[in-house]
């Protein structure tokens, strides 16, 4: 019996060395007519809508509907959720002032969960610059994770111990699914996923993140693709955005910090390991790439991305008609 080892899964590798820190950080419940304006975001914004329907309204577009199911990601954009187009928005921070649990009106008949995503630098090239600034993931698309975002409203409303963090966790599985769900439906565009998608590419993406430290040449990975040197560096430029060396030089520096956020391995160790010929090669690569040296961002491996808020239930009186 012939057994075929699979493919490397070139999404999966990405994702499964994605170091994104999940905070969910408030609940809103309304009904009646209202508006929320949340400013610009410094980090990702990530909202799962629970109960009843929304506008999303962005300054630059027209307002979109949403509802039970639906989640958006918002990155570098303010943005405002409210019941229709045109009511004035308050400010978030008026609304949370006191917590991250708010109420409008009497017998709400919306409620949406939000929260943030702390992505550090490395990880930040390979997928905030592949997201538009606003991403609607429909119910449809989420359906194969809705039991996901049943237990993360459980756990955000059971009060137990250990419920924050629970719900923080359940938070960045719902993203890394809806990040999945966006990358699988690309159409044109220039990044690491058009790569993917790319059949005259996919090949070649899938050796480099199947041997990282292997040598590799673009006559190399050329062959591998079934095409010329210079019709496969010319169309992995155009697709992709690097040449196909930088590309695989820049997975290394992920997969590195990866490993030196997750051990204390010696940095040359992990340099060899993963290909550089020398050290200072490699600390030159991770610095271009970071902007810090690989033992500066070891340093900083234990640092909080973001401090808990308490819990702290506030009631708003829903605006005026008019």
């Amino acid at each position: 019996m012939i057994v075929q080892k699979p493919k490397e899964d070139v999404l999966s590798s990405v994702l499964e060395c994605l170091h994104a820190r999940a905070l969910c950080s408030m609940r809103l419940e309304a009904a009646g007519r209202w508006a929320i304006h949340f400013p610009l975001p410094r980090v990702v914004k990530f909202d799962v809508v629970r109960r009843g329907e929304c506008w999303l309204r962005l300054s630059d577009a027209e307002p979109v509907r949403i509802g039970a199911g639906d989640c958006v990601i918002v990155a570098g954009v303010p943005y405002e959720l409210a019941s229709d187009p045109d009511t004035p928005a308050i400010p978030a921070q008026e609304l949370f002032a006191t917590g991250g649990i708010a109420q409008i009106g009497d017998t709400p008949d919306f409620a949406v969960l939000g929260g943030t995503l702390q992505l550090d630098a490395v990880d930040s090239l390979f997928v905030t610059g592949v997201l538009p600034s606003v991403v609607v993931m429909r119910a449809d698309e989420m359906a194969p994770v809705g039991w996901l975002l049943e237990q993360l409203d459980r756990e955000w409303n059971s009060g137990m111990p250990g419920a924050r963090l629970a719900s923080n966790d359940l938070m960045r599985l719902a993203f890394i699914h809806g990040l999945r769900a966006h990358l699988a439906k690309l159409g044109e565009g220039v990044g690491w996923p058009h790569g993917l998608i790319d059949r005259n590419l996919a090949p070649a993406m899938q050796a480099i993140h199947a041997e990282p430290m292997r040598a590799w040449t673009v006559s190399e990975l050329a062959r591998i693709a079934g095409q010329s040197r210079s019709g496969f560096a010319a169309r992995f430029r155009a697709r992709v955005g690097l040449s196909p060396i930088e590309y695989l030089a820049r997975w290394r520096v992920r997969l590195a910090a990866a490993r030196l956020r997750r051990s204390d391995a010696p940095i040359s160790r992990i340099a060899m390991e993963l290909g550089f010929a020398t050290d200072s090669g490699f600390s030159a690569m991770f610095r271009r790439v970071t902007g810090m040296s690989p033992r500066q961002y070891r340093s900083r491996r234990g640092e909080s991305v973001m401090a808990l808020e308490p819990e702290v239930h506030a009631r708003v009186r829903p605006p005026r008609a008019g």
